[in-house]
């Protein structure tokens, strides 16, 4: 038996999830190093740029699913987009780095994405 449609699309968030925490490490890498400032901000638009392109990359796979769990999920990951694009227009790095951090965050914890990830799993 194959995976359900909620179980590919949590698959595909968790693996962006995985992809931008990389980013992240590599970013704080290049700051506490030689990249510098220039290297840190290049490193959060990429992480930006992921997370803009989130909602279209998993359309397919959110079109899968069953009707109000698929609206549901387009618009959450219409929010997600939305903000990282609007971080891309600001041209802010804070605001990119905070991308997926609320305001009470705490070292250590999932972020957003990856607490969506959870939700996801547990449509299956």
């Amino acid at each position: 038996m194959g995976k359900s449609a909620a179980a590919v699309l949590a698959d595909f968030l968790e693996q962006r999830a995985r992809a931008v925490r990389a980013l992240e490490a590599e970013a704080e890498g290049i700051l506490h190093g030689q990249g510098g400032q220039a290297g840190y901000a290049a490193k959060m638009r990429e992480k930006a740029l992921l997370l803009a392109d989130l909602a279209g990359d998993a359309q397919g796979l959110v079109l899968a699913l069953e009707p109000a769990l698929s609206q549901a999920a387009g618009e959450r990951l219409a929010r997600f987009s939305q903000s990282a694009a609007t971080s891309l227009t600001v041209g802010s790095p804070f605001f990119m780095s905070a991308l997926l951090y609320p305001d009470d965050y705490e070292q250590g914890s999932p972020n957003d994405l990856e607490r969506y990830v959870d939700e996801v799993r547990g449509w299956g």
